[in-house]
């Protein structure tokens, strides 16, 4: 009983044979009804007609007198047998000529000696059987003087309706034995598909993600195993994010670390004394230090967008104060790159409503990512404009582009395409992260070798009109 296949079968049989049974019930109650409401009534039809003809023609005549004269114009077809009753209930004559000092008290002589016309179904003591008797007075001058009585065996009534139970009663119990064959269908057709589905279950819980559920209806266990294929392909996506971002964070953090123990050990060996080597030594044990930090920080980062704890600040601000950060924070860096980076501030002001500090992180991974990409001696251009609703801000460069395969899936996490370029390509992830917490969107064009540019666009603040 624990098992569906188990309760479903024990519940449809349960249920048709309650069904079963009710209607068994009524229908052996229906015939039973029929047959004897049809016998009394052709009963009653018979003694109210004999009643009603002895009471009119023989009226004046004593009750000996008539029970004799009902005696004599008996017909050989008779087979009722026929009571003549005085007012106390004895019999007078019946069909055979015989008096009895019996007395008869049943409902239908008591119904007759009242004036009504009675009738009874039951066993009589004085022949040990059942029968169905009708009563009616037998009236003289308007007075009731004795009870002409009607009765035949109830017998053969009982006999029919009894083979007709045990026929329906055959039938139900054939019924009863095809609904649970039926059930043993119905319950293997929806547990199997489920068994079906926690085999497959089984399977993804050991790491098989390429096992798939069979949808073989369109009801709800169907949608079960379209959601047990849904819920394998996001595992599966899963882990292999999780295989790239360990793949990824591994030689990341083994490039920088190798450099800075690399360094450190030369300075231990060596001392201190040449001073230009020493410099050298700490600016890249610097350098790779502040590549751990952005690493680290990206990771953070990224762990508070996949667990949805990301929290932003957001605060009514302009633009261009933004602009003008970033502007003073690359000054130095475009010179040592020998690239030149152009930010075009716009003279109307540029008001939404964001984290400042997270769209500088944007601004910063796009204008990093466009010196990392372009070549010495190239462009970068970050230019700002506003429509009636919305505030766009471009980084374009002139760098080596994106090839066509790979820009589709540039922003996806961990991607990093054919760059031989250090990071974690987490960066886009997180900048459309960021965008898109904000309302905006983020878009990224490229040509080969021709340059990319990168668009992010975020709603007008409504005091910015």
């Amino acid at each position: 009983m624990k098992g569906i296949r188990a309760r479903l079968i024990v519940q449809i049989s349960v249920l048709l044979l309650m069904i079963v049974l009710l209607l068994e019930g009524l229908f052996i109650l229906s015939v039973r009804a029929y047959y004897f409401s049809s016998a009394t009534e052709t009963l009653t039809t018979r003694a109210v007609t004999s009643a009603t003809f002895f009471n009119k023609f023989l009226e004046g005549y004593e009750l000996e007198d008539r029970a004799r004269y009902i005696l004599e114009n008996l017909t050989p077809e008779e087979y009722a047998r026929i009571e003549v009753l005085d007012p106390d209930g004895k019999i007078v004559i019946d069909s055979f000529g015989f008096a009895s000092p019996v007395t008869v008290q049943t409902q239908d002589v008591n119904i007759a000696l009242n004036g009504g016309t009675g009738t009874y179904i039951g066993r009589t003591p004085m022949f040990d059987e059942r029968i169905l008797a009708v009563s009616i007075p037998l009236k003289n001058l308007g007075s009731i003087i004795g009870v002409l009585r009607f009765s035949v065996s109830a017998e053969p009534l009982y006999d029919t309706v009894f083979k007709i139970a045990l026929n329906a009663i055959a039938v139900g119990l054939f019924v009863i034995l095809l609904g649970f064959g039926l059930s043993l269908i119905i319950a293997k057709r929806i547990v199997d598909p489920i068994e079906e589905l926690t085999r497959i279950a089984k399977q993804m819980a050991t790491g098989n993600f390429a096992a798939r559920a069979v949808k073989q209806h369109e009801d709800e266990v169907g949608t079960l195993a379209e959601t047990l294929n849904y819920m394998s392909e996001e595992l599966s996506k899963n882990e292999k994010l999780k295989n790239d971002f360990i793949s990824t964070v591994s030689h990341e953090l083994r490039t920088p670390l190798t450099s800075i123990k690399g360094w450190g050990e030369t300075l231990i060996v060596g001392g201190l004394e040449d001073e230009e080597e020493s410099l050298l030594g700490l600016e890249v044990i610097t350098g790779e230090t502040n590549r751990l930090i952005g690493l680290v920080e990206e990771l953070l980062d990224f762990s508070k967008f996949q667990s949805g704890e990301m929290r932003l600040n957001f605060q009514p601000s302009d633009l261009r104060g933004l602009l003008e950060d970033v502007e003073h924070q690359y000054s130095y860096r475009q010179n040592t790159k020998h690239i030149e980076l152009r930010v075009d501030i716009p003279d109307q002001p540029l008001l939404v409503t964001c984290d400042r500090d997270r769209l500088k992180q944007v601004l910063v991974n796009l204008i990093d990512n466009a010196f990392k990409f372009t070549p010495p001696y190239g462009a970068i251009q970050l230019t700002a404009g506003r429509t009636d609703r919305h505030i766009s801000l471009t980084v374009s460069d002139n760098g080596e582009g994106i090839a066509p395969e790979d820009l589709v899936r540039v922003g996806e996490k961990f991607f990093k395409g054919k760059s031989k370029q250090s990071g974690s390509g987490l960066g886009l992830a997180i900048c459309k992260e960021i965008i898109q917490l904000h309302g905006g969107r983020l878009q990224i064009e490229s040509e080969l070798q021709q340059g990319t540019r990168v668009t992010v666009e975020l709603p007008l603040s409504d005091t910015g009109e």
